[in-house]
């Protein structure tokens, strides 16, 4: 090799060197995929209150689209009722409370370890058929005896929220049904056999024009704070995490916003 071809390949050699030691020492390869965030897939199980139904189904719905792979399952009822079944070792990923109280019973027992972030608030509002056929006007109609009236139990969120409110207005009620769930509540009202009930207005308005809602001033004095906790022992853990930092979103904001839910 003559002695100008070899001053070429000393250059040419030095410089991608001097290339491979810039910038804090990285070499010129493509970033390394571990900075990516990991992909989330499987199932993730949902216990969330029978309030949530249309909003989580939606979120749910647009979780999946968000992650190829995931598949999210709802188990909706009574606050109370899921947080004894979380706390009897039903497999769950994640747990929503329409209320501290019902979510202090799986942290108490360390079925949930972290700690749970208040996402959305709700209140209640009476609901009536269509037409309001009973005539109910407002809280003391729901000591009449002569008007058909549902509640919630005591022990569900929107029992405990109807009794402080009662309490607050000065009103015995005297309810013909106590229900296990808000969306059962609801569901008496919208098939008219009852003249009224207490509800959240985030489910009068979920019920569109088969139910009319009445505000009352009551209401303010019992707002439920609704919280959200990944399970300690969940299954899909990443999931989990993943299906709550969605709620908390921008999108998740908008989809709770839309029917009615204020945020904290």
């Amino acid at each position: 090799m003559s002695r100008i071809a070899r001053g070429i390949v000393v250059t040419a050699t030095a410089a991608l060197a001097l290339a491979g030691c810039g910038s804090g020492g990285q070499t010129g390869s493509a970033p390394s995929s571990g900075s990516e965030a990991p992909t989330v897939t499987g199932d993730v199980t949902v216990f969330a209150a029978a309030s949530l139904t249309e909003t989580f189904t939606q979120l749910g719905k647009d979780f999946e689209a968000a992650n190829p792979g995931t598949k999210v399952k709802f188990n909706f009822g009574g606050s109370s009722a899921l947080a004894q079944q979380l706390n009897q070792g039903a497999p769950a990923d994640v747990f929503a409370s329409a209320a501290p109280t019902n979510m202090k019973q799986v942290t108490d027992t360390k079925t949930i370890t972290d700690t749970p972030t208040t996402f959305v608030k709700n209140k209640l509002a009476i609901a009536v058929p269509k037409g309001n056929p009973g005539k109910i006007a407002g809280l003391p109609d729901f000591a009449n005896a002569d008007k058909k009236i549902a509640l919630c139990a005591e022990q569900v969120p929107c029992g405990a929220a109807s009794k402080k409110v009662f309490e607050v207005a000065k009103v015995t009620p005297a309810p013909d049904t106590l229900e296990q769930d808000v969306k059962a509540v609801l569901t008496k009202v919208s098939l008219g056999e009852v003249d009224g009930a207490l509800v959240y207005k985030t489910d009068v308005k979920a019920a569109g024009d088969k139910v009319e809602g009445i505000d009352f001033t009551e209401a303010d004095q019992a707002v439920n704070d609704y919280p959200i906790a990944p399970v300690a022992k969940a299954p899909n853990a990443a999931a989990a995490k993943a299906f709550i930092e969605f709620v908390l979103s921008d999108k998740g904001k908008s989809v709770l916003g839309a029917a009615g839910f204020v945020s904290p």
